[in-house]
């Protein structure tokens, strides 16, 4: 029998996600995988979680995402309420043999601080790695705590303290990667779609620019801050505003939405989201930041739509240049690019999803992650000292 695992997802949205959550999507597409092969897994979210899993555990009864628009002093007790239910399933029940935790920040620094007795950890980073200078920095996980990246080039820009504990990387991976190389005939239209969360890393207000200056269709799919539909965010008004992402969509983004040559149709999942993208000319991915994992990138290739992309983050490690799309290192030429995507087959990008990024694949990545955990030497339990009498004396406890 595999090892029965406790995988932290946090407080913030429930497993599998009702629409946009890049890290519960994840797991969701691991858990099942995890599961054939034999791992037994313990599943610690919100109790709205459908995903069929061995056991759970959970504080919250949905998921928590709206609160991280609240003030600090009001917000930061949500996710140390979760981790304190994780901490204390860890002390009194024995049959957890590994902790896969993707909370971040408090899931690392909280499940390191429990010392030698707790079980091994392997924390997945899903995020950019230059957040969290002064944890990342110095961080200690000893020998019982592990981290992974979701690319090399994740992993390339992490600080040497947190580098020196990564077991490696491991891709993402998408459902729609499962027999996606079989032949399939699909009428392309002439959209271009920039499929995620609308904020300045993911460059939307480049990839507007550039639909009217080289006179393409182009469609924005994803969320604005915790708005996923237009109508909710036109419903919050100024109030929305002092969220970031708000801020940037209505002063760069918005004025260039027409709703003729540029659109913005809010969050899209599930088949409408296959659609979207299966019958788009290219996916864009004009990046201002190193994109760590690219979960819409492999979405993409698996729906056999190019990829058209600034070579920033993991996309060189994604995209074959000319195979699967087109990259570069100006944004200026991205237009062109758009222009040739027609000259990628759609049957390339699909078997190279097919190949590299089922969740299969991803899965027995990370069972090897796991027993790897499970080899190394884990730390010796430190004598446990109490204080005796009224002096400075101490003892150790029997």
């Amino acid at each position: 029998m595999g090892p029965t695992v406790l995988v932290n997802a946090g407080p913030w949205l429930s497993v599998p996600p009702p629409g946009y959550g890049g890290i519960e999507n994840v797991i969701a597409t691991l858990v099942p995988e995890l599961r054939q092969l034999g791992v037994r897994v313990v599943l610690a979210s919100v109790a709205s979680s459908t995903l069929p899993v061995d056991d759970r555990l959970s504080v919250f009864p949905d998921g928590q995402f709206h609160s991280l628009q609240r003030p600090y002093n009001q917000v930061c007790g949500v996710a140390q309420a979760h981790l304190n239910a994780v901490v204390r399933a860890l002390r009194e029940r024995d049959d957890i043999d590994l902790v896969h935790d993707h909370v971040e920040a408090v899931g690392l620094a909280t499940l390191s601080a429990m010392g030698p007795d707790a079980p091994p950890v392997l924390h997945t980073l899903h995020w950019d790695l230059g957040k969290h200078p002064d944890l990342y920095g110095h961080f200690d996980g000893a020998d019982r705590v592990r981290v992974n990246g979701v690319s090399a080039a994740q992993l390339a820009r992490a600080p040497q303290a947190l580098r020196a504990h990564s077991v490696g990387h491991v891709h993402l991976a998408t459902p729609l990667a499962v027999a996606a190389n079989r032949p399939t005939r699909v009428d392309r239209g002439e959209h271009v779609v920039v499929l995620g969360r609308i904020t300045p890393g993911k460059g939307q207000h480049i990839a507007v620019r550039l639909a009217h200056g080289a006179n393409f269709q182009l469609v924005l799919a994803g969320p604005v801050g915790p708005y996923h539909r237009p109508v909710d965010l036109a419903a919050a008004g100024d109030e929305a505003r002092h969220n970031p992402d708000v801020r940037y969509w209505q002063d760069q983004v918005a004025p260039f939405v027409d709703g003729v040559r540029v659109r913005w149709i809010g969050t899209v999942a599930g088949r409408d989201r296959d659609e979207l993208v299966g019958t788009a000319r290219a996916t864009l991915f004009p990046l201002c930041w190193e994109e760590p994992g690219g979960t819409a990138v492999v979405e993409s290739l698996a729906l056999g739509t190019p990829v058209v992309a600034t070579a920033r983050g993991c996309l060189p490690e994604l995209i074959e240049h000319g195979r699967t799309g087109l990259l570069t290192d100006e944004q200026e030429e991205l237009a062109d690019l758009v222009r040739s995507a027609a000259g990628i087959s759609g049957d390339e990008c699909r078997q190279e999803a097919a190949r590299r990024f089922t969740p299969r694949v991803m899965a027995e990545r990370y069972l090897e992650l796991y027993e790897q955990l499970r080899r190394l030497p884990q730390p010796a339990q430190q004598p446990t000292f109490v204080q005796v009498g009224l002096g400075n004396a101490l003892t150790e406890a029997p």
